[in-house]
Order: C-alpha cells, then sequence, then structure tokens
C-alpha cells in the first residue's frame, strides 16, 4: 500500500539529530528498572524470614538457659542461610538483568533516509521501523506497508493464534488501539513477527507501550 504524497517524508524517517532529542526528552525505549537493594537491605529481608525468627528465637533461649553450644549452632545455622539466600538473590537479580537485556533486541529503523540497525532502547517515537519474520517488535506502532504480516500477540493477549495484520499509512498520526483482533494496523511492543514483513511508525516507546 503506498503512501499519499503528504505522507512521504515518512520514508526518510528521522534525523540522527532528531531522534537523539527525542531519546534524551522521553528516555530510553525500556520498562523502568527497580532499584538494587543494597546487602544490608537483603540481609534484613532474609532475617524477617518467620522461620529465621524462629531458629534466632530458639538460639536466644539456649544462651538464656546456659547452653552455649547449642545456641552457637542455631545462630550459625541462621548465618549460614543468610548467606546462601544473598547468594542466590544475587543470581538471580543477574539472571533478570540479562533476561531484560535479551528482551530488548537490535531494531531496523529508517534514519536520515537508509536502514541501519541499532539497539532496542534506542527506538523513540517518530521511528519508522523494518519489521520482517522473526524480529521482536520493538515499540507500539502503527503499519504503513505490509506484505503478508502475521503477528503472534500471546504475550499480550493470550491468543495462541497469530493475527493479520493490515497496513493503513492515514492512520500514522493516531493513537495505538488496545490489543486484539485481525486485520488492524496496531503492532506492539514485544510481540513477534511470525510471517510477512512490512513498516511501520513508532507510537508508544517504553513504559507508554501496552
Amino acid at each position: 500500500m503506498a503512501l499519499e504524497a503528504s505522507d512521504m517524508r515518512l520514508w526518510t524517517g528521522l534525523t540522527t539529530e532528531l531522534a537523539a532529542q527525542i531519546l534524551v526528552e522521553e528516555g530510553r525505549n525500556e520498562l523502568p528498572r527497580d532499584k538494587g537493594r543494597n546487602i544490608f537491605r537483603q540481609a534484613w529481608d532474609v532475617v524477617r524470614e518467620p522461620m529465621l525468627l524462629l531458629l534466632l528465637s530458639a538460639g536466644l533461649i539456649n544462651f538464656l538457659l546456659a547452653e552455649p553450644l547449642d545456641g552457637s549452632i542455631l545462630m550459625l545455622s541462621i548465618l549460614v542461610v543468610i548467606g546462601i539466600s544473598l547468594y542466590q538473590s544475587h543470581r538471580t537479580e543477574n539472571a533478570l538483568g540479562a533476561l531484560r537485556d535479551l528482551s530488548s533486541p537490535r531494531a531496523l529503523v529508517v534514519r536520515d533516509g537508509e536502514r541501519v540497525r541499532i539497539p532496542g532502547t534506542e527506538v523513540v517515537r517518530g521511528d519508522l521501523i523494518v519489521v520482517a519474520e522473526g524480529d521482536r517488535v520493538p515499540a507500539d506502532a502503527v503499519l504503513l506497508e505490509s506484505t503478508n504480516l502475521s503477528v503472534d500477540e500471546s504475550l499480550l493477549t493470550g491468543e495462541s493464534v497469530a493475527v493479520g495484520k493490515v497496513a493503513d499509512p492515514s492512520m500514522h498520526d493516531v493513537d495505538v488501539a488496545r490489543p486484539g483482533g485481525d486485520g488492524t494496523p496496531w503492532l506492539y511492543s514485544g510481540t513477534l513477527v511470525v510471517a510477512g514483513h512490512g513498516l511501520a511508525f513508532a507510537r508508544r516507546t517504553g513504559a507508554s507501550t501496552e
């Protein structure tokens, strides 16, 4: 489906300078990150667990009953549990960070009239995105041109069957509608293109996406 002459500016995409300005003003195309907990906060959270409180109480009671050996063993057990919990928590946070990086793959966009591949976190509102089979859609967008494009939106709708998409260039200045339905021009961040290819105009990024 061809664009109208008045919309031919869309084909050149954003300029590098304008994209950088939008990125500074609106932020990176990623979900907000939780502030990391320091080791003391993590240890406090572990100690507050009911089982740990029970062991701690038992240890103190043993000391009060003049049984230091049993009390020391219980206290040592508490320290071991805290150490294991902190280690597992650290590994989990690292794994989540790696998964977050994997969920934001590189994207093919049109900048200054040329196709360039950039990190998904640098896609901004107004970018012209090139999508093809196997790609993760990097932002909520409206489809301007497509050829047999189908997208798996189960991430959002729970529907296991891919839905067909129909380009509608006249909708490039309309906000993205809610997910659901077949034959719409809307693409959603994080969904997977399972067939075909197309061009899409980014409308929402980061925490603003569906």
